[in-house]
């Protein structure tokens, strides 16, 4: 069992760093794509941080990317609080601020998908969000060759209505795409 309690918050921009840290830990398992310090720095107040004591073990970005949709960005858990919930506890914050801040959808491009199923999202096609293809992934040095997977929740009422076992209702959710068809 954890010593502290996990604690979220906003990142403060003098934590850019520490992101930046956490973020390159995760780029070297292969789950994450690169970030630069100074867009770290100009983007850490829409970062939502997990801290246990004064450390941060987890932390992503909620990414406008058009007046509907937002991205879950930067997803990063410490490597000693995977299993912990911190993640999940980081993507349900982000889903409510994005809730709040009028957004209709939350995406997330992930080498994970089953993670993010479990939270109620659906793999889609990469074009059905062309916000990020056309904001970020043409101008990727690994556009067409990353293996990301798109995914989507909506933003409704029921989008936080997890039911017992984790799953989300099916009622409100956009058509999915099997795995299977990507393995």
């Amino acid at each position: 069992m954890k010593q502290s309690h996990l604690s979220l918050r906003t990142a403060k921009t003098s934590e850019a760093p520490k992101l930046l840290t956490l973020i390159e830990a995760n780029i070297e398992e292969g789950h994450l794509l690169p970030r630069k310090l100074d867009e770290l720095k100009a983007h850490a107040m829409r970062f939502v941080v997990a801290t246990r004591g004064r450390t941060i073990v987890g932390c992503a970005e909620l990414a406008p990317l058009s007046p509907l949709v937002a991205e879950v960005r930067s997803l990063a858990v410490d490597r000693s609080e995977r299993g912990s919930g911190a993640g999940t506890r980081v993507v349900d914050e982000l889903r409510h601020r994005a809730r709040r801040a009028g957004f209709e959808k939350l995406c997330a491009f992930t080498h994970a998908p089953a993670y993010f199923i479990k939270m109620g999202f659906s793999i889609v096609p990469h074009l059905w969000l062309r916000e990020k293809v056309q904001t970020d992934c043409v101008n990727c040095p690994l556009f067409r060759q990353c293996g990301q997977y798109a995914m989507v929740v909506p933003l409704d009422a029921t989008a936080d209505t997890i039911l017992p076992g984790g799953e989300a209702p099916i009622l409100h959710r956009e058509p999915a795409i099997s795995l299977a068809r990507y393995a």
